[in-house]
């Protein structure tokens, strides 16, 4: 992590300093970000995280994927300021509503859980940005992938951002250039693209979401070549050409469960249902020795997952007296 890649070990202040410097490079909110941050204010609070994470976990398995989402989906949106968990009010209309998350955006009550449980204990000292970042790290490690140290210290949004969630999100349909690009857009490169869509070891997807690439992916009515025929036709069975919109597939078919390096070799021998992942081993050569080198080294893969995930994490974080503290983490304070 960040205090590992310094030298300097005498003084604390010192050390503090570099920890603050390295997770602050290339996005200069990172530099109130660290892990320590509420050490002081509320040292129960990660534990607090896990536990509820845990036990929403027991009850639901989908739910690890669920939260893990629910982060990249706050931080490509305003960057990671819990926006994403406002309700519509006012003329402020919810993310909840954009065209990626209707119908689809879940975990909203595990994090109201846990907000719930940290006003009890510290009232308005931990964000429900923070929270959402927690919850993402101790759902990876649950389902059997890396942990990392989540830099602290985000504040909450005032305000939401419908038109920011159907611009910047990238679409299962989407290209490669697309997804670099949005990527890009929010300080990521493309190595954080081929590990981060690495999440899709786990979780479920749509028929509406891939239904395109069984029947019509370039208007012609032919299916996509780039979609294995025999997995294919057994999609098929399940996501008929108009109907079932909502019917959930794995994403990962083999091990739907397990955060390992398998959806990189899914996509090896065009096993991945969404364009959008299958593109990273068809359309660049950059991108595909990527996932050649995931899909061989799982510990590799783990490794930079976890640099890619603290990175997003802290896209354009509000701090300092930016933003507030939600007592709710579905609304503002003064609402």
């Amino acid at each position: 992590m960040a205090s590992t890649r310094c030298s300097f070990t005498i003084l604390l202040g010192i050390t503090t300093y570099c920890t603050l410097f390295y997770l602050s490079m290339g996005n200069p909110g990172g530099l109130f970000l660290f892990p320590q941050f509420y050490d002081h204010t509320c040292p129960q609070a990660p534990a607090i995280v896990k536990s509820i994470v845990e036990k929403a976990y027991a009850k639901d398995p989908r739910m690890a994927a669920s939260l893990l989402r629910l982060h990249f989906h706050d931080c490509f949106v305003k960057g990671c300021d819990a926006s994403v968990l406002l309700d519509t009010s006012g003329t402020m209309v919810s993310e909840k509503r954009s065209n990626p998350n209707k119908d689809s955006l879940r975990g909203f009550e595990v994090i109201d859980e846990i907000k719930y449980v940290l006003e009890n204990e510290c009232p308005q000292t931990v964000s429900c940005a923070d929270i959402v970042a927690l919850a993402a790290r101790d759902s990876t490690v649950l389902t059997g992938g890396p942990g990392w140290e989540v830099p602290l210290g985000r504040r909450d949004s005032l305000d939401a951002s419908v038109q920011g969630s159907n611009n910047n999100l990238p679409a299962p349909n989407s290209t490669l250039s697309s997804i670099i690009t949005k990527f890009k857009l929010q300080g990521l490169d493309i190595v954080d693209v081929v590990a981060l869509s690495g999440a899709h070891t786990i979780g479920d997807t749509r028929c509406v979401s891939f239904r395109q690439r069984l029947y019509n992916q370039s208007g012609n009515g032919v299916p996509d070549f780039s979609l294995n025929p025999a997995y294919a036709a057994g999609l098929r069975t399940k996501c008929p050409s108009s109907g079932g919109d909502q019917n959930l597939f794995f994403l990962d078919l083999v091990t739907p469960f397990k955060f390992d390096n398998q959806y990189f070799k899914n996509l090896l021998v065009y096993n991945g249902i969404l364009n959008s992942d299958e593109v990273l081993f068809t359309q660049s050569a950059q991108t595909m020795e990527l996932v050649k080198l995931y899909a061989k080294n799982n510990e590799l893969f783990f490794e930079q997952f976890a640099k890619s995930m603290v990175k997003m994490g802290n896209i354009s974080p509000l701090t300092g007296s930016m933003g507030e503290i939600r007592k709710n983490c579905r609304r503002v304070n003064h609402y």
